[in-house]
């Protein structure tokens, strides 16, 4: 009787012990977290600060109503920390500095708008923080001239935007690129030793009269070819402006990252004012973490990840990861939600967060955790209580409030695999596919497309 219990008590523990094996999901699966924000330092007297700021704007030197004094001041007086200006196919410079002048814009002269830059006076109280704002005090923060930018190319009238950011300001002025696509901007980047990033793919996509385009895995495949073809392309905009035809960039982000991550390339989410007047200045924007407010501490952020993006205004939609309700929250005193704290710990990630109603984490495109919070707090993410965490290529993090939606970077989930090698392919097309493909980058096609929008 005395062996049988023995037995079945044996029997009972190597269950048990199978059990939690089985519920300990990832327990025993080798992988690590990599973080954007590993090097960060979020606490302490050594703590690194939290900078507004943003990569792509414009003034009158190329498409926008505003002259720069007016732009720069208008993102001083709303708490931006740096600015890089990136009118369309003309280098930024100080903004104590004319940039190029590019006969297309001899327009803005025609209309009668203003064409110039700040004093010597104005930059220096602007960059060091002693100008005053509207109510007269002076802000006692610099805002940092970060150089460079340039939205490619000269004519605007295309629907392939890339931002290229440049070392030197003589680059890229002017430049047109052909029939502008893609392919030949990106090119003409790291062959310029710069850096780049996609803008508003959306906008070419069109996905506001097709949600499900993000979705298509010919034009995930298209984007994604083309930030691994080029190591200096650093990503997309998922964020831009109002988001008014860029709705749904976020979706794509996600699949890029899917498509991007096994060949060892990161795909990094920018959100970016693209501001051509003051109304859009409190649209879309970025939360740099940097030891000091510098122009080379931007560029290294925009390379390493190490910040957040924000947006105040988003449609709803249908999509698993929402939202679910449209916002619109510009040039409100409405504070955005943020992240304060990110830490990685094993197969762990803690976040402390403000000024958020609900807070969820997105794995390869799902939805894997959502909870709703009050205000300030913080959330941890255990993968090992998740069901094929293992198989994740990554996690993301969002928080939604009042003030609108704030996202994390991406943290890869890295197995210690050896990359895919990517190889471009030789696209056999039809001659129908060949003309529609080149005459949507064409400037008439983007005419006819404006013509048709305003006749509907």
């Amino acid at each position: 009787m005395k062996k049988s219990i023995k037995v079945l008590s044996l029997i009972l523990s190597l269950f048990m012990l199978a059990q939690l094996s089985i519920t300990g999901f990832a327990a025993d699966t080798e992988y690590t977290i990599v973080s954007p924000y590993s090097d960060v330092v979020w606490d302490g007297d050594n703590a690194w600060g939290a900078y507004k700021g943003t990569t792509h704007t414009h003034t009158t030197y190329s498409d926008a109503e505003l002259d720069l004094p007016i732009m720069i001041k208008g993102y001083y007086e709303r708490g931006f920390d740096f600015v890089a200006n990136a009118d369309h196919g003309v280098t930024g410079v100080e903004w104590n500095k004319a940039p190029a002048k590019l006969p297309l814009y001899l327009y803005q002269y025609i209309l009668g708008n203003k064409v110039n830059h700040l004093t010597d006076e104005e930059y220096e109280g602007i960059t060091s923080g002693t100008y005053p704002l509207e109510n007269g005090q002076p802000r006692g923060t610099g805002m940092t001239c970060v150089t460079g930018g340039n939205e490619l190319g000269y004519i605007t009238l295309t629907k392939s935007h890339v931002n290229g950011y440049f070392k030197s300001s003589d680059i890229g002025n002017a430049w047109d690129g052909g029939e502008n696509s893609y392919d030949e901007a990106l090119a003409f980047v790291e062959e310029s030793g710069g850096l780049s990033h996609i803008n508003h793919p959306g906008d070419w996509l069109q996905s506001n009269q097709n949600p499900d385009v993000v979705n298509d895995p010919e034009m995930i495949k298209y984007f994604g070819d083309l930030l691994l073809k080029y190591d200096s392309c650093l990503g997309t905009e998922v964020f831009n402006e109002r988001n008014g035809t860029t709705g749904y960039d976020r979706i794509l982000w996600d699949n890029l990252l899917m498509y991007c991550l096994p060949y060892g390339k990161n795909v990094l989410g920018y959100s970016n004012t693209d501001a051509h007047w003051l109304s859009t200045i409190d649209s879309s924007f970025m939360i740099f973490m940097m030891e000091e407010n510098t122009e080379e501490n931007v560029y290294k952020t925009m390379q390493n990840g190490a910040f957040f993006s924000v947006t105040r205004k988003l449609r709803a939609n249908e999509f698993e990861i929402g939202p679910t309700e449209e916002f619109d929250v510009i040039d409100t005193e409405l504070p955005y939600p943020m992240f304060s704290n990110v830490v990685t710990d094993g197969h762990k990630v803690s976040v402390d967060y403000s000024d958020a109603k609900q807070i969820q984490w997105i794995a390869d495109g799902k939805v894997i955790a959502k909870q709703a919070v009050n205000g300030n707090g913080s959330y941890t993410i255990d993968l090992d209580t998740i069901e094929g965490a293992e198989d994740f290529t990554y996690i993301r993090a969002e928080v939604l409030g009042d003030g609108g939606m704030c996202l994390t970077q991406a943290f890869i989930i890295d197995d210690g695999s050896a990359p895919l090698t990517w190889e471009e392919e030789t696209v056999e097309m039809t001659f129908f596919e060949k003309f529609m493909s080149w005459f949507k980058d064409t400037r008439i096609y983007v005419l006819f497309q404006e013509i048709a929008r305003a006749i509907g």
